[in-house]
């Protein structure tokens, strides 16, 4: 049997179990209090997780502001530029016990940069095996060789939409390949007079998909987790989406890192309000690790109290 098919064959069986389960628990309690135990089901006790990051771009580990990528330059804002390869934060993170990180290739296939930014996504991913998640450019062609390099989980968003719509036959394929528990969907998302739109091809191109509600109902039963950007305030350490962070704490579902315009403590303590505690968070360019002002352990101790 290959890695594949025991990945679906494993996966059977866990969700046949947990819709046993939920079938049973269902019987005894009301809706609202229904959700809310299969939320802590997924996700353990309502706690802020902070989320580690190593962005790569053009072969350096980096921070940028998110709106000002250009895949036609490979060019970007950038806000810090590191002097330390990819493989040391992994052994940072590592060595911390931090679960759960994202790492993050900025550079498209196409760019002549590409194949180094790749050399520094796998030496983190060799340093820190089982501990951090791998997006960029994930794709159901290449995302075993990154779960086999030592990624938890990859991270998609531009291949599981076309046209402007979820092409849910790529969705498909792609999380059959990996298995749902290996999977974090990206929605990273830009605003609209109308809402939040989420945007692909590293935040340069609107769908036509709002971020709502249902449309993280629809989602969730292919993925894992969720990873979502506010793309418009990411990189800028100016506070964050207050009308997102509320939208997605009011959600109860599986897990959700947000990322974006943290800059501030006071900015975690929002996020945290606004987010019912239900967020998990993701600090870049604020973090004194990069270069900002916000203590990478004053960030871990307020997660984790």
């Amino acid at each position: 049997m290959t890695r594949v098919q025991c990945g679906m064959f494993g996966e059977h069986v866990r969700l046949h179990a947990f819709f046993v389960i939920q079938e049973i628990i269902q019987n005894f309690l009301n809706e609202k209090t229904f959700r809310a135990v299969m939320r802590t089901s997924v996700r353990g006790e309502d706690k802020m997780r902070f989320r580690p990051c190593i962005d790569i771009h053009n072969g350096k580990v980096k921070q940028i502001v998110g709106g000002s990528l250009s895949d036609a330059r490979d060019s970007a804002r950038e806000n810090f530029i590191s002097e330390q390869d990819a493989g040391f934060y992994a052994d940072f993170y590592r060595r911390d016990g931090l679960r759960g990180g994202h790492v993050i290739l900025l550079n498209p296939s196409s760019s002549p940069f590409y194949e180094e930014t790749k050399r520094q996504a796998l030496l983190a991913l060799e340093r820190y095996p089982g501990g951090l998640m791998l997006g960029g450019g994930v794709n159901e062609r290449n995302a075993a060789e990154y779960l086999d390099a030592g990624a938890s989980h990859v991270i998609a968003t531009s291949y599981v939409f076309r046209d402007g719509q979820v092409d849910y036959g790529n969705l498909r394929r792609l999380s059959g390949e990996t298995g749902r528990e290996h999977l974090v969907l990206d929605l990273s998302c830009r605003k609209r007079e109308d809402g939040y739109y989420i945007v692909t091809d590293r935040w340069q191109k609107f769908t036509e998909v709002r971020l709502t509600r249902e449309t993280l109902d629809d989602l969730a039963g292919y993925c894992d987790e969720f990873l979502i950007h506010a793309a418009d305030v990411e990189g800028k350490s100016a506070g964050v989406e207050e009308e997102l962070a509320r939208m997605l704490g009011a959600w109860q579902g599986i897990p959700v890192t947000y990322a974006g315009g943290v800059g501030s403590y006071d900015d975690l303590e929002t996020l945290r309000r606004l987010g019912q505690n239900r967020l998990d968070v993701t600090v870049g360019s604020a973090l004194d690790l990069f270069g900002g002002p916000l203590s990478y352990r004053r960030i871990l101790e307020l997660c984790e109290n």
